[in-house]
C-alpha cells in the first residue's frame, strides 16, 4: 500500500493506494496555519488514520508547496512559509519511524498524470497547476525530475516570455520578479488582468460567464491570459521539447484554453511544425495527492 499526502495552504489531505491505483482510503483535515509542529501532528494523525482503516502499513510519500534543498536540507521556496527552513523530511520520518519521499507539489501532479493520467504513455510529460498560482513539474518516464538543485521545473518564478511594450514592466510577485508566470499566468493573474483593464473586481467564474456572453472587456482579458500562457508554454517547448502538456487546477476548467493554446505557441516555437497534445489533467484535484503515493513506485 501507498499513502500520499498533499500538504496545501488550507488542508492537508491522505489517499491510500493499491499496488494497482486503487483508492482504498482517503481523508483531509485543515491544514493548521504558523504551525510546524501542529502539521506534522496532523500528519502522523492522517497515517495512523490511513493505516487503522485499512489494516495495512504504507509507504509515505508528500508532496509540498516548496522543495528540500540539496545544499542546506531544509525546505525552501514555500509559500506555507512556516515550513522554511525547516528539516521537514527528517523530523517527518522521525515522527512516522520510516523513510519518506518529499517532492514538490507541482512535481506530484506530474507523476500522477504521467503515470495513469492524461500524460500516460508519454516519455516527458510536462504539468501545469492554473490555479491561484501557476508553477510546473516535470516527469521523465515517469519520475520526478528534481534537478541538481531541487528546483527542477520551477518555471513560474521566471518572467512571460516575449513581453509586449504595453506589458511591461508588469505586476510583481511575491519573489520581486516584474510580470511573473506565476502571477499572469495564474487563475489570479486572469482576475488582474481584468480589475486593471476595467477597474472592477470580478471572480474568474463571472469573467468567463461574460466572456461566453460576448462582453468585449472579458474577451480581452481571456485572450491576453492565452497569450501569456502560450508565450509561458512556448518558451517550455523549445527548452525540453515535452510530448505532452498536461493542465491542472482550476483554470484547467477553461475549455476554450484547449482550442486556442496550440494556434497561441506555434509563432513563438522554434520549429517548421509543432504538434503536441495538451490535455487537462485526468485525475483533477486529486492528482497532486496520488502523484505524492506513486512516488514509491520503484517499478516505474
Amino acid at each position: 500500500m501507498r499513502l500520499g499526502l498533499d500538504w496545501g495552504g488550507t488542508k492537508i489531505e491522505i489517499i491510500a493506494l493499491s499496488d494497482q491505483g486503487e483508492e482504498m482510503f482517503r481523508k483531509r483535515v485543515d491544514t493548521p496555519r504558523d504551525d510546524y509542529n501542529g502539521c506534522i501532528d496532523a500528519v502522523v494523525g492522517l497515517v495512523s488514520a490511513a493505516e487503522e482503516a485499512t489494516g495495512q502499513r504504507g509507504s509515505v510519500g508528500i508532496g509540498i508547496p516548496g522543495s528540500i534543498s540539496p545544499s542546506s536540507g531544509l525546505v525552501k521556496n514555500a509559500n506555507s512559509t512556516w515550513m522554511n527552513g525547516k528539516p521537514l523530511d527528517k523530523d517527518l520520518e522521525q515522527a512516522l519511524g520510516r523513510p519518506i519521499r518529499i517532492q514538490n507539489d507541482a512535481n506530484c501532479l506530474a507523476v500522477s498524470e504521467a503515470t495513469d493520467g492524461a500524460g500516460a504513455g508519454f516519455a516527458v510529460v510536462h504539468a501545469i497547476i492554473i490555479g491561484t498560482g501557476c508553477g510546473s513539474g516535470i516527469a521523465i518516464n515517469g519520475k520526478p525530475l528534481r534537478g541538481a538543485n531541487g528546483i527542477g521545473g520551477e518555471w513560474g518564478s521566471t518572467s512571460v516570455p516575449w513581453l509586449r511594450p504595453e506589458e511591461h514592466p508588469g505586476p510583481t510577485n511575491w519573489t520581486g520578479q516584474h510580470s511573473p508566470i506565476d502571477l499572469l499566468c495564474s487563475g489570479t493573474g486572469f482576475q488582474w488582468d481584468y480589475e486593471n483593464a476595467t477597474g472592477t473586481k470580478l471572480k474568474g467564474k463571472e469573467i468567463v460567464a461574460l466572456m461566453r456572453n460576448g462582453d468585449a472587456q472579458a474577451r480581452g482579458t481571456y485572450e491576453r491570459y492565452v497569450s501569456r500562457l502560450a508565450r509561458a508554454m512556448a518558451m517550455v517547448a523549445n527548452l525540453l521539447d515535452p510530448d505532452c502538456f498536461v493542465l491542472g487546477g482550476g483554470m484547467s476548467n477553461l475549455e476554450e484554453l484547449y482550442e486556442d493554446l496550440p494556434s497561441a505557441m506555434r509563432p513563438y516555437i522554434f520549429s517548421d511544425g509543432y504538434e503536441v497534445p495538451i490535455r487537462k489533467a485526468l485525475h483533477g484535484d486529486s492528482s497532486g495527492v496520488r502523484g505524492a503515493a506513486w512516488l514509491w513506485n520503484d517499478a516505474i
